[in-house]
């Protein structure tokens, strides 16, 4: 049976913690080893020993001390103690400074502590800490542990579930430690009830309870001294402060056996210890789920003029993203329920379709979400993801940066924030999902960091191929600017610190060989699909613009505080692609912060980083601003590779997002702990000025354009049959895309020609966004929005039938619009035949049943 593990430290076990270390020294402080009555005045216990209970006598430091709480045990502490008293003689000797059992009388109602006492009279290596007030195991285990002598603390139970013997497998644990600091725990039953909260636990554990567990004994007295709860849940506390002081653990098996004398069932105490846990769960994480919901606050208030009328309202900014996301939304749906390959459709595109696995449908939220979807609507599908997508990508940039960097819960929620809210994130929040949804980033950030540390390589990489391949089908071109950004860092880490990062390279590649050995079989099937299926493509076209303005990183977004849309506008290449923006006071405190802060290893790191990609994202040509001077930028050396050849260069301004957030954390981390009140409200009010420009207003909405009553109400089966397509005017493409909307409104009844998607274009199958420009899309788009409508002629008209006939089109719409006039008499003269007014729309009849 599974059971306690063994946690491992930096220190030597036999000797105290370094006085450099706060955290410890702020423990072993609180109650000093071996000082009872510090303890007892710290817990609410008075200390006794003897019938007449006077202080404990000074015993000097001792090997081992077993910290026992008992509360109304009188049944069976006695078994308890004799059992331990023989097997600690038989394995550590008779000795007076060998061992001590410290008994912890938790207020009992019976003859517990007169047990006790007499054991004490009998051996004075038994002591007995009384409390007057019952207040429960935590308080129980923490008045002990702070009385303890002991160089090793060991934490067992009255009832004697895990035998004393088992002592061995963990002291075998410590001395395979080298020479480190250990601990063990004994899973309990509200291990679940831990995970389910989110309370983290100690990597890779089955348990996150200390029943049975082995300490370095000052390390104890600095966990215990810290924590602060009194019941139950207290093992969860003590591992999550170990945790968070970077002390290794190893987990050790132990068996566990039914006590020698149970305890007599207390249904109802029993309860009231399950719900005292519980609600110590709760606040244990309080300030976790605070700032879990000031993102959600933070995220709903980014998006809730779209969440007022999900019905009537469009994102003003989004271009067509917003239509074509909801049509992944809704084509994913159909597919799925269809039990059509979710990796292709010719819903639009007609006849040659789409490659859903090379366009941006996040497969792995469309497809958990379709129940959504068919209950309440492809809408509210996009403003699901978008919203708890930016608000779970905030607390995991703030999980990792508290975890990693920071002590601070405050420091790390400014840097999580600034991570997920920063202003590119706002831009893509108006219609590109998949740069806002990236709280799958920090988990494999993080598991390459462990990778680092070459603890459990195996589990690690495993988990990492697993993080990234889920990544995969969320978002693709983030995970490749990641990987970049993170291969920056590393690069950037080994120029620091080159000892430490060569001591990391075997580990990691070993891991990452790991990780690439489960990604692969996962993914060969779709990813084959996307390069080699139909209509898959190489390379997107996107101009030659499609870098960052050197103006652009010091400019606020169109949606910042202290933003300027006309000004944002002109450097960007749309209002979703405010790719940099961070504005000059962030970026000035990004620089005063790593100066201030430049010996430290991981600043420097994240400065030639966060350097880096600002100029990789300028772009292959860099315009120098006020003249017509234009130099090389540094993205030429990657822009032909393979898959950088697709990635528009500004995004990689985004990897700055959480280098700034991780600078802004250390930095506040670093401010809020200076001792002159004057410092730190100098430091708070640079960080303020620094972040209240950048902070996100709003997305602004639109009324959304509303779907034809003949679209609506049905009208159009009487016109398109099975294996045609609806042909709209003009045809759906990157400027104009809400024919997308009436077919996930009809339920996705018909297919259409034309569409916004990402394609091949050519012999050389060059990705470009819409389907294959044709003479009548073409003609139909620019009479729409001002050409003058050519004279009709025979070549015109063939190339219309062959259009038509290409697209297999079953009927030509033509909603009421401007210019519908000039429209409908062009369309007529091509096809020699008038069309029928049906509701609101022009229809002619073009498919083989044609009248």
């Amino acid at each position: 049976m599974t059971g306690p593990s063994s946690m491992t430290g930096p220190s030597s076990p036999s000797s105290p913690s370094s006085p450099s270390d706060p955290s410890t020294r702020a423990g072993t402080e609180a109650a000093g080893p071996g000082d009872a009555a510090g303890a007892a005045e710290a817990t609410g216990a008075t200390g006794a020993t003897g019938a007449a209970g006077p202080a404990p006598l000074w015993l000097g430091t001792v090997g081992l001390s077993v910290v026992i709480p008992a509360h109304d045990d009188e049944h069976r502490i006695g078994p308890t103690l004799d059992a331990f008293r023989a097997d600690l003689d038989a394995r550590f000797g008779t000795g007076r400074g060998d061992w001590e059992l410290v008994v912890v009388d938790d207020a009992s109602g019976d003859a517990t502590a007169a047990l006790v006492e007499a054991a004490a009279a009998d051996e004075p290596r038994i002591r007995l800490v009384r409390s007057e007030h019952h207040r429960g195991p935590g308080a129980a285990l923490r008045a002990g542990v702070l009385a303890s002598a002991g160089e090793r603390v060991l934490l067992a139970d009255a009832g004697l579930r895990t035998p004393p013997a088992e002592l061995e497998r963990l002291e075998h644990a410590l001395a395979q430690a080298d020479g480190t600091t250990a601990t063990a725990a004994l899973g309990r039953s509200q291990t679940r009830v831990v995970r389910a909260l989110g309370i983290p636990g100690i990597p890779g554990f089955r348990t996150n309870t200390c029943g049975f567990a082995l300490f370095d004994g000052d390390r104890a007295r600095a966990a215990f001294g810290a924590c602060v709860l009194d019941g139950p849940a207290v093992d969860a506390e003590v591992l999550r402060w170990v945790r968070r002081q970077g002390w290794h653990v190893v987990e050790v098996p132990v068996r566990r056996s039914a006590p020698r004398t149970p305890r007599p069932p207390r249904p109802r105490r029993a309860a009231g210890d399950r719900r005292r846990a519980l609600v110590e769960l709760l606040r244990l994480n309080a300030g976790g789920l605070a700032v879990a919901a000031v993102f959600l606050a933070l995220a709903a208030y980014v998006f809730h003029g779209l969440w007022a009328d999900l019905d009537g309202r469009y994102l003003k900014d989004a271009l067509q993203d917003q239509n074509q996301w909801e049509w992944f939304v809704g084509v994913t749906t159909d597919n799925i329920t269809h039990l059509r390959n979710p990796l292709f459709t010719t819903a639009q595109g007609m006849p040659d379709g789409v490659n859903l696995m090379a366009n941006a449908t996040m497969l792995g939220l469309t497809v958990p979400l379709i129940p959504v979807t068919l209950l309440f609507g492809e809408t509210v599908t996009f403003a699901l993801v978008l919203t708890l997508g930016m608000a779970a990508s905030a607390w995991t940039w703030y999980w990792l940066i508290r975890r990693r960097f920071v002590q601070s819960r405050w420091a790390a929620a400014a840097g999580g924030a600034l991570a997920a809210f920063a202003p590119p994130m706002v831009s893509h929040a108006n219609g590109h999902p998949n740069f806002v949804v990236l709280f799958m980033l920090p988990l494999i950030i993080d598991r390459a960091l462990r990778l680092c540390g070459g603890r459990n390589v195996a589990r690690d990489g495993v988990l990492l191929g697993l993080f990234a391949t889920y990544q995969i089908f969320l978002g693709e071109e983030p995970l490749l600017i990641a990987a970049l950004g993170m291969l920056v860092f590393s690069v950037a880490y080994l120029l620091v610190d080159r000892r430490r990062a060569l001591e990391a390279a075997r580990p990691l590649g070993l891991g990452l060989a790991i990780a690439a050995a489960v990604c692969v079989p996962l993914l060969a099937v779709p990813l084959y699909w996307q390069f080699f299926g139909p209509q898959s493509y190489h390379s997107v076209l996107h101009g030659d613009n499609a870098g960052n303005s050197p103006r652009a990183l010091v400019e606020y977004a169109a949606r910042s505080l202290f933003g300027d849309a006309e000004t944002a506008g002109r450097l960007s290449l749309n209002t979703t692609e405010q790719n940099a923006f961070y504005g000059w006071p962030l970026l000035a405190f990004g620089v005063a912060a790593c100066v201030w802060m430049w010996r430290r290893t991981v600043v420097r790191a994240l400065a030639i980083t966060g350097a880096v990609a600002l100029l990789l994202s300028l772009g292959p040509w860099v315009p120098v601003p006020r003249t017509d001077v234009v130099l090389p930028g540094p993205w030429r050396l990657v822009v032909k590779l393979p898959l950088f050849e697709s990635v528009i260069e500004g995004r990689v301004a985004m990897v700055c997002a959480p280098v700034l957030g991780v600078l802004v954390a250390l930095a506040l981390d670093r401010i809020v702990r200076m001792r002159r009140r004057e410092l730190r409200t100098l430091g708070l009010l640079g960080v303020a000025a620094a972040l209240i420009p950048v902070l996100p207003l709003p997305l602004a909405v639109r009324e959304r354009a509303p779907v034809p009553e003949f679209i609506a109400s049905g009208a159009w089966k009487g016109y398109v049959k099975d294996g045609e397509a609806l042909v709209p005017v003009p045809l759906p493409d990157p400027g104009q895309a809400d024919a997308l909307h009436w077919q996930v409104e009809a339920d996705f009844g018909f297919r259409l020609a034309g569409g916004y998607f990402n394609g091949p274009w050519g012999p050389d199958r060059i990705g470009i966004y819409g389907a294959t420009p044709r003479h009548l899309s073409n003609l139909l788009r620019d009479v729409r929005y001002g050409a003058q409508p050519p004279e009709i002629t025979p070549q015109w008209r063939e190339r219309a039938r062959q259009d038509l006939e290409f697209w297999k089109a079953g009927a030509i719409v033509l909603p009421f619009q401007d210019r519908d006039t000039e429209l409908r008499d062009m369309i007529s003269e091509l096809l020699g035949q008038e069309p029928k007014k049906v509701q609101d729309v022009w229809v002619w009849r073009v498919g083989a049943g044609r009248p």
